[in-house]
């Protein structure tokens, strides 16, 4: 199993977990986008008590990557929301579930086709 596939695996598994409702092949597909960063411990997950991270998906991945328009104001109440799924308590908030978890929100799975 190539590490790719391990990490696709664990995420796949940390989604199951937390009960996401996210189909392992978005899953698989948004960890692929992803590219090396995943194998970085601190660019593997999203902060959600770091103001400046937060700022960053919502710049990046949400207005460059999915292309969407919505108001900043929205945009933070879907990352919040995202951080309240993934649980407060949970140290593991992997960017690929996150970033998945928005894809869906927004309907926007096939960034990712």
């Amino acid at each position: 199993m190539s590490k790719l596939d391990e990490k696709i695996e664990k995420y796949t598994e940390s989604c199951k977990k937390l009960g996401l409702d996210v189909s392992a092949e978005l899953v698989e597909k948004v960890t692929r986008g992803l590219g090396p960063s995943i194998y970085n411990a601190d660019a593997e997950s999203v902060s959600c008590s770091d103001p400046e991270e937060l700022a960053r998906v919502r710049e990046n991945f949400l207005k460059k990557k999915l292309g969407l328009s919505e108001s900043d104001e929205t945009l933070d109440a879907a990352i919040k929301e995202v951080c309240e799924a993934m649980g407060s308590s949970n140290r593991n908030k992997y960017r690929a579930l996150f970033y998945a978890m928005l894809a869906k929100k927004f309907g926007k799975e096939d960034v990712y086709a």
